[in-house]
């Protein structure tokens, strides 16, 4: 079954995200009084027929911050749900958001500017196809006036199929290989020369399996590949090490993720703090064939925090690689001092260390290290001019490699499944 409308849908949502690159030259009169000023983008559009409320998928939106140089204090995101039609679609209010009737509030966090965040909203399926109904989705914060962008986002419900998202998370040198990001603050940045694992998931979001996968990851400029999964192929296009990978034998089934292992190296000669971005995109391919290369997991309740849906408009994630440029500093001899009484013992330490009538999503609840409110992947993102190009290039690129290995690739724009 193909999802029919959302190759135009993902362009828009593309174009809507590059345009970004352009808007840091734009400040305001908001940025002029040194009042936050934030952007709305919806990036979903669409959820299959048969998602469960235990597998509900969060809608993607993303809160833009660069417009400016002001730091968003406390933002917070409004949703209005009266106008969904319940018959098709239903909605898991995350844990710690505030309810009141038909409309529920949650608290997303700081946004420095320069930097983007995505969040999602969790629906899922409760019969029938077609248009169901509009979500109100308006984003305020502590230091802007009042409602800063608010969008009517129409819900459309698909055939079943299955639907898939890429999850990714920023690259620092101590980073856990585990799906998700909880748990990890105060990460190490990555030496200049140094490698570095890349946590990165696809998560099946929709009704069906998909069987067989492809995916790529485009890194930023100074970054290249220290470590990919056999059958991967690597290409330098405008500057960016790019790998088109594919696993033909994989059936990943509703609720479960996919990953395998990838290192990337930052270059001894980057003097940069930040490298951006970087991308990482999946696809299904049309039917599984011969002994999968990874074995899927099915994803937990912080991996489902984790994890930002997926329609086509929303199968590619981005991601930053951090850069570690203090001084390194060179030990100094020490000198031989003969002790001039017995010593004693070392203190031992006396502290401690303590490590609407909707439903509400305990499994869907929270984002990042926090304890609530609503998924958040992580990302802090500042697209750079020209990356568009660069993107496009890729895409093209990895489309002829594909049919020289005789293989058949669902662009991110067309995602396939069979009934």
């Amino acid at each position: 079954m193909t999802f029919r409308y959302r190759s135009t849908l993902a362009r828009a949502g593309v174009v809507a995200l590059l345009s970004t690159a352009g808007l840091g030259a734009l400040a305001g009169p908001a940025q002029a009084a040194g009042k936050a000023d934030l952007q709305l983008i919806p990036l979903s559009y669409q959820l299959a027929n048969g998602v469960t409320e235990a597998k509900a998928k969060p809608f993607k939106f993303q809160v833009n911050n660069t417009a400016g140089t002001v730091d968003a204090k406390g933002v917070r995101v409004t949703v209005e749900t009266k106008n969904l039609k319940t018959g098709k679609v239903g909605v898991l209010v995350p844990k710690g958001c505030d309810i009141r009737g038909t409309t529920f509030s949650c608290l997303l966090g700081d946004l420095p500017a320069g930097t983007t965040e995505d969040f999602g909203l969790p629906l899922f399926s409760t019969g029938g196809t077609g248009a169901a109904g509009t979500l109100t989705v308006s984003i305020s914060a502590a230091n802007g006036d009042g409602v800063l962008d608010s969008v009517d986002h129409d819900i459309t419900v698909t055939d079943p199929g299955y639907d898939l998202t890429t999850w990714v998370q920023d690259v620092y040198a101590d980073v856990a290989v585990d799906g998700d990001d909880a748990g990890e603050a105060g990460l190490r940045p990555v030496r200049p020369g140094q490698t570095a694992p890349l946590d990165w998931a696809v998560f099946n979001g929709g009704s069906e399996n998909a069987t067989g996968i492809s995916y790529g990851i485009t890194l930023p400029v100074g970054v290249t590949f220290a470590e990919l999964p056999e059958g991967c192929v690597e290409q330098d296009l405008g500057g960016f090490a790019n790998a088109y990978c594919e696993d033909l034998g994989v059936v990943l089934k509703p609720g479960q993720y996919y990953t395998a292992d990838v290192r990337v190296k930052v270059g001894a000669d980057v003097a940069e703090k930040v490298l951006r971005p970087g991308f990482v995109w999946a696809a299904g391919l049309e039917a599984a064939s011969g002994t999968p290369e990874e074995q899927p997991k099915v994803a937990n309740s912080a991996q489902r925090r984790a994890f930002s849906e997926a329609d086509d408009g929303d199968n590619t994630a981005q991601f930053d690689v951090f850069v570690d440029q203090s001084p390194q500093s060179t030990p100094s001899p020490t000198p031989t001092v003969q002790p001039t009484s017995t010593p004693t013992a070392e203190p031992t330490p006396t502290g401690s260390v303590t490590a609407v009538p909707t439903p509400t999503a305990d499994g869907g609840a929270g984002g990042g290290t926090g304890g609530g409110g609503l998924p958040v992947t992580g990302m802090q993102v500042g697209l750079i001019g020209g990356i568009g190009a660069a993107v496009v290039a890729a895409g093209v690129a990895l489309m002829m490699l594909s049919r020289r290995r005789k293989v058949v690739l669902v662009t991110p724009g067309e995602e396939r499944t069979e009934d």
